[in-house]
């Protein structure tokens, strides 16, 4: 089994501002692994907050390069690859993805099928407007509706009263949507609590409100989450199973990140995990090109609520076979992960 990579830039078509960063570009490590004549792929976005960067990623891949060599098989390779935990989670999501890829096309099955979801309909996607004015989030909100999306998430956290506005202006500009809000940890927990009160209060429902306090306090969160009118769901929170179970009682819901988990692999134990304590799935992920979004579209029968816009805020993606551009995300049924090089 042989392993190589190539690596690519992703330009975004807006900067896109949350609570605690600005991004208008990122770059990408396509991982390829040829087994038996076949090549899987996927995909890893650095990452300030994982702290991955280009060199990181390869030399890890480097180090996976004669382990895998020995690997007979993709699933002895997962076996091997997800007993590893000191390779980053978004490193091991990406080989991952590649290695699923590789059984799909062996077994001449789309990866949803391997993942425990036979029969995959098409998926409404949150898209994500990043923190900005209430005048230009009405705008972008307004041109998303047109385009067909019913699914909105706002990102907040940077400034209490703007947010309030931001929302306000957003659900008149678009009154039938779900609104999600996500303020990225950046709220105290009274801060919570006002804002989503006072977003209540105006009439606008949520339909989730997502990390609103810095990650580490799950009794916070579940302080919040008792005066909280909306679901409330952990992300940075929930990274691992036993995390999930720990929030079980304490939230609504948990965000599943395959880059911040590892992988097709741990996020279905995260997903029956969340189950076995009642807890509703967001899937969630980085700006990343179609190659880097599959894996988790391929989990999207698992989940409440699909965030998964990564691909479309790229100026230019350089894989297609998602979907997506009028809210609606499609699978085309072939075999593996189903995206394609243009």
């Amino acid at each position: 089994m042989k392993i190589d990579w190539e690596v690519y830039g992703l330009d975004l078509d807006t900067p896109l501002r949350i609570s605690r960063s600005v991004m208008s570009r990122r770059d990408a490590v396509r991982v390829v692994v040829t087994h038996d004549g076949l090549q899987g792929h996927g995909e890893v976005v650095t990452s300030v907050y994982y702290r991955l960067d280009v060199e990181a990623i390869t030399s890890l891949l480097s180090r996976l390069r004669p382990v895998l060599a020995d690997a007979g098989s993709p699933e002895t390779a997962l076996d091997v690859l997800h007993a590893d935990t000191a390779i980053p989670a978004g490193v091991r999501a990406a080989v991952d993805a590649a290695l699923h890829d590789l059984l799909g096309l062996r077994g001449d099955v789309p990866v949803h099928a391997l993942a425990g979801v036979p029969h995959w309909h098409d998926t409404p996607t949150a898209y994500t407007i990043g923190i900005t004015t209430p005048e230009d989030a009405a705008a972008r909100a307004a041109a998303l509706t047109g385009r067909g999306f019913s699914v909105l998430k706002v990102k907040a956290g940077a400034d209490p009263e703007r947010d309030v506005a931001v929302v306000a202006a957003v659900r008149a500009a678009a009154p039938d949507t779900r609104l999600v809000l996500d303020p990225n940890g950046g709220w105290s927990p009274d801060e919570a609590v006002r804002v989503v009160e006072r977003i209540s209060a105006a009439g606008v429902v949520l339909d989730a409100v997502e990390q609103p306090i810095p990650p580490g306090d799950p009794d916070a969160l579940a302080w919040v989450r008792k005066r909280c009118p909306a679901p409330l769901v952990a992300d940075e929170d929930a990274a691992t199973v036993a995390d999930v179970r720990r929030l079980a009682g304490a939230v609504d819901g948990v965000n599943v990140k395959l880059a911040k988990c590892g992988g097709l692999r741990p996020a279905l134990e995260i997903i029956a995990a969340a189950r076995e304590g009642g807890l509703d799935v967001m899937l969630g992920c980085l700006v990343a090109s179609s190659l880097g979004i599959a894996p988790a579209v391929h989990l999207a029968g698992h989940a409440r609520w699909a965030d998964l816009d990564g691909h479309l805020l790229l100026a230019h993606d350089p894989w297609s076979g998602l979907g997506g551009e009028d809210g609606i995300l499609r699978l085309s049924g072939v075999p593996g992960l189903g995206v394609v090089r243009r």
